[in-house]
């Protein structure tokens, strides 16, 4: 018997705010630049990425190649990416 695996795709599940945010704190609880960054890409694609592009003035490719995971995109993308996407970016004591 073959096992079959089927991709899985975060985006796929981000259907309220409230799973967005969740989903982007629990990223960012990790403490890893580029899961954020991959968060922000599957919250970006959950939404419409043409239009983010659109908002933030960054390259629909520029976006993708950002929000990836694969690199750090630098704090200035992160936070018009997030403010783009209604998300709030703040800090507390650890």
């Amino acid at each position: 018997m073959t096992e079959k695996f089927t991709h899985w795709d975060a985006a796929e599940y981000l259907k309220t705010e409230a799973d967005m945010a969740l989903y982007l704190d629990e990223c960012a609880a990790e403490g890893d630049s580029r899961l954020i960054a991959a968060a922000l890409g599957d919250i970006a694609r959950a939404r419409n990425m043409s239009q983010l592009a659109k908002d933030t003035g960054i390259s629909r490719k520029g976006l993708y190649k950002a929000l990836s995971g694969e690199s750090s995109p630098t704090l200035d993308t992160v936070i018009r990416t997030a403010r783009a996407l209604g998300l709030k970016l703040r800090f507390e004591a650890s």
